[in-house]
């Protein structure tokens, strides 16, 4: 049987669009994708948490993508076990957040196949297909899924087709 893995960034707090929430809407796709595949899944966390205030973060995140600052909390240590990496996302300064590449970077890809899924605010996929060609070197990186956070709570079906 395929092992499949999700790897995801989400950060609950004030989001655009949606308000304050108790789980990040990356999050909730995330866990969508476990119920209906039942792959192992794991969450990057920023070893120094962003702003629950939304214009805050906002501005923590351009910094850590100019900078390419971001450390982890921990760091995925080995994937060779599993063939397709669904790979989630909100969507920060058009592209995915710098924790997400501080989690990626040291990965081998290679004859893997990526399934990357974003949550945003109007900006769809954005940067992050071209962003994970360049950094998943030797994956397969096959379409995304894009849904607005205001949506993610609801969209367990549309998860569900896309899988």
């Amino acid at each position: 049987m395929k092992k499949e893995l999700i790897i995801y960034f989400s950060r609950a707090g004030e989001n655009y669009g949606v308000g304050y929430i108790e789980k990040g809407n990356t999050e909730i796709i995330a866990e969508f994708i476990k119920e209906i595949t039942g792959a192992d899944i794991f969450k990057v966390e920023p070893l120094n948490p962003y702003s629950k205030d939304y214009a805050t973060c906002i501005e923590e995140a351009k910094v850590r993508t100019q900078t390419h600052n971001a450390p982890i909390k921990a760091n995925i240590k080995d994937i060779s076990q599993y063939e397709t990496i669904y790979i989630g996302s909100p969507i920060y300064w058009g592209g995915m957040p710098e924790e997400l590449f501080t989690a990626l970077k040291e990965l081998d890809f290679n004859g893997k196949t990526i399934r990357p899924f974003v949550t945003h605010e109007g900006s769809g996929l954005s940067g992050v297909p071209r962003q994970l060609n360049e950094i998943c070197t030797g994956a397969k990186i096959l379409d995304g899924l894009a849904i607005q956070g205001k949506d993610a709570k609801t969209s367990k079906q549309k998860v569900e087709n896309w899988i």
